[in-house]
């Protein structure tokens, strides 16, 4: 196993690379904590690749499972990112049971998504995303509990952004993310999802994801303010590119179809700049 620098090192190479949108909030803390948050990163990153790589199957997801129980007991594999993942964790006290939410949340993955109701679609966004939000704030710093949920909500504004930017992908692989029950409020059928031709009622129901994702933002917005000082421009940043993500979903007004939605490289640098400024 390499040595805790070189493992580190091999973190921030994954993050600089893979993390299009975290990385960019990195570069705003101090060299500790975003070492910190690379490392968290590494292991996201895998567990969501291992997901969705081709023969993915609960079998090699429970491996990883193992790999993570044997990994915080001490007892490393040949993936580098372990020993300054465990680091990270024991210095940060980051509570286990985040990471393996995150591993039931994309095993779910490896079927066919089906949400009945918003709740379980929570549920969802709470185990691929909110525990990623938990997981950061305790590498930030925050005092008081009432951190916790917002977190929690931070990362569901997140989540439900992401699905909205990837709906159409996310249906060709039969992944349907928004609830039946929104679908059949708005009368739309989840094999549209993947139909790149304009269409009004989707759209209406586009409309109103994105006002639920707003809300979330809203509701977590006092976070902010309750993390460390020092580490407040980093997460200023992350909630400003991907509110900025949710903005460019809605200037389209909402066609998420016929191309995917993203945001510059110079546009999440002026984010960034304005975070650490303060705005």
């Amino acid at each position: 196993m390499p040595a805790l620098a070189e493992s580190y090192a091999f973190c921030r190479g994954v993050a600089r690379k893979r993390a299009r949108n975290f990385y960019y909030s990195f570069v705003l803390l101090p060299r500790e904590q975003s070492d910190a948050m690379c490392a968290i990163y590494a292991f996201m990153r895998y567990c969501d690749d291992l997901s969705d790589e081709p023969g993915a199957s609960r079998e090699a997801m429970e491996r990883w499972r193992g790999a993570l129980v044997n990994a915080l007991a001490g007892k490393f594999d040949e993936y580098p990112a372990w020993p300054a993942f465990c680091d990270t964790v024991q210095h940060y006290q980051i509570p286990h049971e985040y990471f393996f939410q995150m591993i039931e949340g994309v095993t779910s993955d490896l079927e066919p998504r089906a949400f009945q109701t918003f709740d379980e679609l929570y549920r969802y966004c709470y185990q691929v995303a909110s525990v990623v939000g938990l997981c950061t704030i305790h590498v930030f710093g925050f005092e008081s509990p009432q951190a916790l949920p917002l977190a929690e909500k931070c990362g569901v504004a997140f989540q439900h952004t992401n699905i909205l930017r990837d709906i159409s992908e996310d249906a060709a692989r039969e992944r349907v993310y928004l609830p039946a029950e929104d679908l059949r409020r708005f009368g739309v059928d989840s094999h549209e999802l993947s139909n790149q031709k304009p269409n009004e009622v989707r759209r209406r129901l586009m409309e109103f994801e994105a006002g639920r994702a707003r809300a979330y933002y809203r509701e977590s917005q006092p976070l902010v303010d309750m993390i460390h000082k020092r580490s407040r421009p980093a997460l200023r940043a992350l909630i400003g590119i991907y509110s900025r993500l949710l903005t460019r979903i809605e200037e389209r007004n909402f066609d998420v179809f016929t191309e995917r939605v993203g945001l510059s490289a110079a546009e999440k640098c002026w984010i960034v700049l304005l975070a650490w400024m303060g705005r």
